[in-house]
């Protein structure tokens, strides 16, 4: 008789938000425990949904990154089996475990070093911390190639790229063109987009998210993370990559060829459609996401992006151009002024001067333009960002 076929070992970082939510969900629907061997999950304050996971997917460990969250989720656990962790090197000692496929979904560079362990594993790092290519993407990509890892992007518009990729010569791309939704300020004068709050910043017209992705896409700093984390990923210059508005949220990228070709990947906003592809890779399966009606939605809709209203963009193309830390730097600024409108420190439109006027006092930084960097250069130099972009704001 042939021995059962093992179960598939799998981490979940960032597992009580949005990308971590429908992660779990797609685990439970595909067998749950009886399928993979679930050994880490990963959450912040959310202690009861992050237990509710670890129980039904039989977790060998539950980590919060909250280190007074530790009581609650122990108590939560008890009698369980599963193991109880809090912090941030448990958060660290937990990446560590061998499995074969993580989900790296903590938000902000918070995940940067987990995701750094985790890409020694080989196996398949499924990406949804874009935070990690934008302010270490050199050291990301190097680690998944000394250990073999598959890096598999689990942004909509990234995976779309990647599946729109297979088969082809990078030779041959013209461009790479990410669209974006516009979030729900698209048609706002600056004189409207001056008195919006955190509750209307934080409903996205098309997509389910959680709050600070929510507010970055109302920004549009999102798609300027994306701009640079597709830099990282593709390996294209600056200049072959765009950002076109598509409200629909339907055709998630177009990769256009030097023959005047394009391919256009599309799908329902639906961030399962990613996440399953990452997770089944290099296979496909029956996913449970809207199967688009074409005669239904009727038009699909482009128009080009407003820099003047939405300055995000024009400063990641900076970031393009200048490389090194740069990435780290306009990531720290970002994270800094969201989380000052959030706290009612600074309105909507002071979150993009204050990035734009922190990048460029810290350009002159001694390491800023360096190519060559390990991971406390990155800590420093974001450490420094936000205590500037803190004074800047009178903090």
């Amino acid at each position: 008789m042939s021995a059962a076929p093992s179960r598939r070992r799998v981490s979940v970082f960032g597992a009580t938000g949005s990308i971590g939510s429908n992660t779990i969900d797609l685990l439970e629907r595909q067998g749950g425990a009886e399928t993979y061997e679930v050994v880490a999950l990963s959450g912040a304050g959310n202690v009861a949904l992050l237990a509710e996971q670890a129980i039904k997917l039989r977790a060998r460990i539950a980590v919060t990154a909250l280190p007074e969250c530790y009581a609650p989720l122990k108590e939560l656990l008890a009698g369980s089996g599963v193991e109880v962790a809090a912090g941030a090197q448990a958060l660290l000692d937990a990446a560590a475990e061998p499995v074969d496929w993580t989900m790296s979904g903590i938000v902000g560079v918070a995940g940067l070093a987990p995701t750094l362990v985790s890409a020694g594993h080989g196996g398949v790092l499924a990406l949804a911390n874009k935070e990690s290519l934008v302010a270490a993407g050199d050291l990301l990509l190097e680690r998944c190639q000394v250990y073999g890892t598959k890096l598999l992007p689990t942004d909509s518009e990234h995976s779309a790229i990647f599946q729109s990729l297979q088969g082809q010569d990078l030779a041959e791309v013209e461009r790479i063109i990410l669209t974006a939704s516009g979030g729900p300020f698209r048609t706002w004068s600056r004189e409207e987009m001056a008195r919006v709050t955190p509750q209307l910043a934080r409903a996205h017209p098309n997509w389910n998210m959680g709050e600070r992705i929510s507010i970055d896409s109302s920004t549009m700093f999102n798609k300027a993370l994306e701009l640079i984390e597709a830099k990282h990923l593709f390996g294209v210059s600056a200049d072959r990559i765009e950002v076109i508005i598509h409200p629909q949220s339907i055709v998630h990228a177009i990769v256009g060829f030097f023959d005047g070709a394009m391919l256009a990947h599309m799908g329902p906003p639906d961030m399962r459609g990613a996440i399953g592809f990452a997770l089944n890779w290099p296979k496909r399966r029956d996913l449970p996401v809207a199967r688009l009606d074409l005669a239904a939605l009727g038009r699909l809709d482009f128009e080009a992006p407003d820099l003047a209203r939405f300055p995000a963009l024009a400063i990641a193309q900076g970031v393009l151009e200048d490389g090194g830390l740069s990435g780290a730097v306009f990531n720290a600024a970002k994270e800094q002024a969201l989380d000052l409108f959030l706290a009612g420190k600074i309105g909507f439109l002071a979150m993009a001067d204050l990035v734009e006027v922190t990048m460029e006092r810290l350009a002159g930084h001694s390491k800023y333009g360096h190519t060559s960097y390990v991971l406390d250069d990155v800590t420093e130099i974001d450490a420094e960002t936000r205590r500037f972009a803190r004074q800047l704001s009178g903090q």
